[in-house]
């Protein structure tokens, strides 16, 4: 009968949405309900002075593979890393203030015993290759908080999206879900490069120009 077959058909499908569901929810996974929202860049834009000071200081945290993936794969094995990562550096390092300009001294660096957001993010980074992730699927990002203070946090390119790890929780969120506003991301082609983030909405008239500015904005 035709109605018969029409619940039946109904049942199957939402039985298999439920079982998806239950399946992201085992692996931790965060959950999409169709294609995941990415970062886009936009313009190319000032790198951070400290990331250029840095990069001088680490210069093979600064190079660029070109064979290596962007994204990585979402799987549980990888999530489970990136919370692992996550929350070890975000415990090993005590947080403390930084005033930058004023002390050339004042500098991001690996796995300091105390340092600001900024030591956070590079030695996630810095863990993470060390641990077989492709350094293009991993870029520092400066981004606003509400209180309107600057942040940088680390960003993971997966194929479920975009997900950040942040040194003010032990929460793997994917980028749309914080309440940042997100101001410019390392290029995933070139780490000493940086781009501007496009502002959700906000279309983009012409492709992306060629990389040229890394350049301090501080």
């Amino acid at each position: 009968m035709p109605g018969s077959a029409q619940t039946i058909s109904l049942l199957i499908v939402a039985a298999t949405v439920l079982f998806a569901g239950e399946a992201d929810a085992r692996s931790g996974l965060p959950r999409h309900t169709g294609a995941p929202a990415l970062i886009v860049e936009a313009a190319p834009t000032l790198a951070p002075f400290q990331h250029v000071r840095f990069c001088l200081r680490y210069p093979a945290e600064c190079t660029s593979d070109a064979a290596e993936l962007e994204r990585i794969d979402a799987t549980a094995v990888n999530l489970d890393l990136l919370k692992r990562i996550n929350h070890d550096v975000n415990a090993a390092i005590t947080p403390t203030t930084k005033v930058y300009g004023y002390d050339l001294r004042e500098r991001w660096a690996i796995a300091p015993l105390s340092g600001d957001c900024n030591d956070y993010a590079v030695t996630k980074r810095h863990d993470l290759v060390q641990r077989g992730l492709p350094a293009k699927a991993l870029r520092l990002s400066v981004v606003k908080t509400a209180s309107g203070s600057g942040h940088l946090v680390l960003v993971v390119a997966t194929t479920s999206g975009d997900l950040v790890l942040d040194n003010l929780t032990d929460a793997i969120r994917p980028w749309q879900s914080t309440a940042y506003r997100w101001l410019k991301i390392q290029s995933a082609a070139d780490a000493r490069f940086w781009y501007d983030i496009k502002t959700p909405g906000v279309a983009i008239s012409a492709a992306r120009p060629p990389e040229k500015l890394r350049l301090a904005s501080r």
